[in-house]
């Protein structure tokens, strides 16, 4: 992988990691669902009414709208209130690197090198080591909850490799546009309108701040960077380096919320920067094509 384009990976991974601390001081005073679709009608509006439509078939751009926004950050964020802390959380969405790197394998023909699996299984390790230490306060459903929206990352990883998407913003735009109201509809269903009936209430300088940050960084800045990436390396190169973010998530949850570290944790995180180096820096990385499966 170019050095830029590293330089890229680690800026978009500090941005998520710093954004499950952040989500979780909005979600002080906003009911989950609602506040993602405030975060997902923003990111959408007014863009799209200045931004052409990507040139690929607008299923792609539907498809991973829901994944994305419902499937993806609705079911964290529900998670998170129910009991997951957010550098937890932040970790176990991590799990969408392994199941990406087998979509990639499945679905794409790209070959697992030694290296990246011996660097995955240290990785992993790494993980089990920090979810062990964790003590089970956690409630089951919210951890249930988070494993499957990592599953919907790495559907969504997919998805853009096969739209052959090359407008990435724009794509990023427009996808923002579709989950906004199912969002509303399972904040309704769950809470009825006292969500909808309170939210001038729940409107303060910290969840306006919380959901500036989680629209303009990380969604547009860092969708758009993370996509550029599976747009020009396979799946199986771009998602470990997804790795990053549960070490920036526990470390700012440690600077922003007082999480704390042990450490046994300490530790776990240095074998996931260990597999990271050993799994992807070791032997030349180049840009791929995939118009041949498409």
């Amino acid at each position: 992988m170019q050095k830029k384009h590293l330089i890229l990976a680690i800026l978009v991974t500090l941005v998520w990691g710093v954004n499950f601390p952040i989500t979780k001081l909005g979600l002080l005073s906003m009911e989950p669902f609602l506040l993602t679709g405030i975060r997902f009608t923003l990111a959408a509006l007014p863009l799209v009414f200045f931004i052409p439509k990507p040139n690929i078939p607008f299923r792609y751009v539907v498809i991973y709208g829901f994944i994305f926004g419902l499937g993806m950050w609705g079911i964290i964020n529900y998670g998170i209130q129910v009991g997951v802390h957010p550098g937890v959380a932040s970790l176990l969405i991590q799990l969408s690197a392994f199941f990406t790197m087998g979509w990639g394998a499945l679905l794409f023909k790209e070959r697992l090198r030694a290296t990246q699996l011996l660097g995955a299984v240290i990785a992993f390790v790494g993980l089990v080591g920090i979810l062990l230490s964790q003590g089970g306060g956690d409630a089951t459903f919210g951890l249930v909850l988070v494993v499957l929206s990592a599953v919907s990352w790495s559907i969504g990883n997919v998805i853009i490799k096969l739209s052959g998407v090359k407008e990435i913003f724009s794509f990023m735009v427009w996808a923002s546009l579709f989950p906004p109201i199912p969002l509303f509809i399972v904040s309704y269903w769950l809470h009825g309108a006292e969500p909808f009936t309170t939210l001038p209430e729940a409107i303060n300088l910290m969840s306006v701040m919380s959901i500036l940050f989680q629209v303009y960084l990380a969604t547009h800045f860092s969708y758009w960077g993370w996509n550029s990436l599976l747009k020009l390396y396979p799946v199986s190169t771009v998602a470990p380096l997804s790795l990053l973010i549960p070490v920036f998530g526990l470390g700012s949850s440690m600077l922003i919320l007082g999480e704390q570290v042990s450490f046994v944790e300490a530790l776990s995180i240095s074998a996931i920067i260990a597999g990271l180096a050993f799994g992807l820096y070791k032997g030349p990385m180049r840009p791929v094509s995939y118009s041949a499966t498409r």
